[in-house]
């Protein structure tokens, strides 16, 4: 198999997805979009659409749909890894969830294939605030969340999507696993206190049992299969085990991460949390 020096960014309209994208093809980078509506298109349940996008593809950036550690990701993941090898594939960067058990299998499977790889872990997204379900419920000035006095912390989609350009661009990064997390630890009720500092709004978090979080999901028709997603990060990955920093971001980058404080006083003057 021959390849034209292209990368592949699956989940390339995401939140690290887009990003991702962007950087690379600032630099000239050959950059294909994998996602249902690119072209051509790319869907995980639809494993005949794996072929074709991953033709002439020298390096795949492969972020799985909705996570890791959902069920029958580590199956889609060997599936997709074997033939990506065969189909000319040099080098995996994948991303994973930290402090996700679940989602080791699926890293091993890229680990022990024959493919150069690089794992990049990240904590909580800065941005589930913003580009994702937690957006409504800012604008909706409660956040409400079966989840204590866990502190978690939080990492920028912009710094975890530039260690992964590094690891597609860069000399080095091969057999490497990344965390990444941000500069400080914040409670959910912390986070949501800066994110109402930064808008100006009355913005309040408010800790409820697991099932009145579930009959919210249910009430907004929340897909079963997410609300098994959330219920497993709520009461299993936030249980204190990712308390606490490592260096990744420092490590590829050579500098800090980005601090949340940061993150919410430019995501509020874009506008997004104005009701």
């Amino acid at each position: 198999m021959t390849t034209d020096n292209t990368i592949l960014v699956l989940g390339g309209t995401g939140k690290t997805g887009r990003r991702v994208v962007e950087r690379l093809a600032r630099r000239n980078v050959p950059v294909r979009i994998g996602s249902r509506s690119g072209t051509p298109p790319f869907d995980w349940e639809d494993s005949a659409t794996w072929a074709p996008v991953l033709q002439g593809v020298e390096m795949v950036y492969v972020t799985y749909q909705p996570d890791l550690g959902a069920p029958g990701a580590a199956d889609a993941i060997h599936a997709f890894t074997e033939l990506a090898a065969a189909s000319g594939v040099r080098q995996l960067v994948l991303l994973s969830g930290r402090g996700e058990g679940e989602a080791r299998r699926s890293e091993q499977i890229v680990q022990d294939s024959e493919l150069a790889w690089t794992i990049v872990r990240a904590s909580w997204f800065d941005q589930n605030f913003s580009e994702d379900f937690l957006l409504e419920s800012v604008l909706g000035g409660e956040v409400a969340l079966p989840v204590g006095e866990v502190k978690e912390p939080f990492i920028d989609a912009d710094d975890i999507a530039d260690v992964v350009v590094a690891a597609l661009t860069e000399e080095g990064h091969a057999g490497q696993v990344y965390e990444l997390t941000g500069p400080r630890l914040l409670t959910f009720a912390e986070a949501v206190a800066e994110i109402a500092q930064a808008s100006g709004r009355d913005v309040r978090f408010v800790q409820v049992s697991l099932e009145q979080f579930n009959a919210g999901l249910k009430a907004a028709q929340v897909p079963d299969t997410v609300v098994r997603l959330l219920n497993y990060l709520f009461t299993t990955v936030l249980d204190g085990r990712n308390a606490f920093l490592v260096d990744g971001v420092q490590r590829v980058l050579g500098r800090e991460p980005r601090d949340f404080a940061d993150y919410a006083r430019a995501t509020a003057a874009t506008g997004v949390w104005t009701v």
